[in-house]
């Protein structure tokens, strides 16, 4: 008696590509959430200070990992050194290395326009700017290893404490995330853009189109701030806006004085006002919630075993003599087999994957099957 063979040859209808979109905490310690007494500036190279900082978690198991990175920009350069006519300051580089990244060509030269956002069918109705761009942002930049293929959109939330004008600590609070739950993206050469309004976990509070704070861009991580419309609910102290902000708890009376965006016209000397951002994520009650997102692609195969297939084996030992005779008489008339596992292979015949059955899976002439075969990367 013959042994059957043990291939089926794959269709293109017993093929299917999947992608879907699997989301995690965004943080190193396995967290969603960094509460305000779990955050401090990462530990970076004191030449990288004046182009942004790094927002890590207390512990000396991460305290040396961002999960975030700061930096402010200035169009006029304001809050950096300019040391001649012939030198551009740090924020200014920094201003115009985003526009770069995230505007179109035709719109590299305006510059952002956040608050009087360009977005929107109108101009939003309570904006901090008066007319024109935005000369002043702050930017928050994922960590690469962090956010995967993307930030999640609709669920984070950003919770900040600062002061206002006359320097009452804790007096203003913003909740802050982005719109998509409400409204389309806005196409950029970046990706996908939303707007960043006020509200919680995609809840939106108070639209784009009566205040926009900022632009979200999950495909790159980035998450750009209007300097105005922050200062605007929370100014920080007057006195010390031509001082060099400085970085601590809301214990640190030194650092209380910076917990606001009021910021110089200066350009003698580096401000450090990226520091003025990560002071407001101190206050009691601030807070970071994220999650990251990757794209899980899978092909699934449909292995179809039909009533006439799979029924011998070709191991050696199922038959015997010189007639290949199947060893169990008992099988004569009626044999059962057991399907444990699956081999995939390519046009050349290699082995590309090998999957096995939870259980055996029983098998004779009164008996169909359907295997799916998933394979992730």
């Amino acid at each position: 008696m013959p042994i059957f063979g043990s291939s089926i040859s794959l269709t293109n209808h017993d093929k299917i590509d999947i992608t879907e979109k699997v989301t995690q905490a965004y943080f190193s310690n396995g967290a969603a959430t960094l509460n305000d007494e779990n955050i401090v500036t990462s530990s970076i190279d004191s030449t990288n200070a004046e182009w942004y900082q790094g927002i890590s978690i207390t512990g000396s198991s991460y305290k040396n990992t961002p999960e975030f990175h700061v930096a402010y920009g200035n169009v006029n350069g304001y809050g950096s050194l300019i040391e001649s006519a012939f030198h551009k300051g740090e924020t200014e580089a920094i201003y115009k290395s985003l526009a770069q990244t995230l505007l179109a060509p035709t719109e590299i030269t305006g510059g952002f326009f956040i608050s009087r956002n360009t977005g929107t069918t109108s101009v939003p109705s309570s904006p901090a700017i008066a007319s024109g761009r935005d000369t002043e942002i702050y930017a928050v930049i994922a960590s690469r290893a962090n956010k995967l293929d993307r930030v999640n959109k609709k669920n984070w939330t950003i919770v900040m404490s600062g002061s206002n004008g006359a320097g009452t600590l804790g007096s203003q609070t913003l909740h802050l995330t982005d719109d998509s739950i409400d409204e389309n993206p806005t196409a950029t050469i970046a990706g996908d853009r939303y707007n960043i309004v006020s509200g919680s976990d995609g809840t939106v509070v108070v639209g784009a189109s009566v205040t926009t704070y900022g632009f979200f861009y999950p495909d790159q991580g980035v998450m750009l701030f209007s300097g105005a419309e922050l200062s605007a609910s929370m100014a920080g102290s007057g006195s010390q806006v031509d001082t060099a902000a400085v970085f601590g708890p809301s214990t640190d009376a030194a650092a209380n004085k910076f917990r606001g965006f009021g910021t110089t016209t200066n350009t003698d000397a580096d401000y450090r006002n990226s520091l003025r951002f990560i002071n407001c994520l101190q206050p009691n009650g601030t807070k970071l919630t994220f999650r990251k997102e990757e794209d899980e692609i899978s092909k699934q195969f449909f292995c179809r075993v039909r009533a006439g297939e799979y029924n011998f084996s070709n191991n050696p030992t199922w038959v015997s003599g010189s007639n290949n005779e199947i060893r169990q008489k008992s099988m004569w008339n009626f044999p059962v087999t057991y399907i444990t596992g699956v081999q995939l292979y390519n046009a050349a015949g290699d082995v590309v994957a090998v999957g096995k059955l939870s259980t055996p899976l029983k098998k004779n002439f009164s008996t169909e099957a359907t295997i799916k075969v998933k394979l992730t990367y």
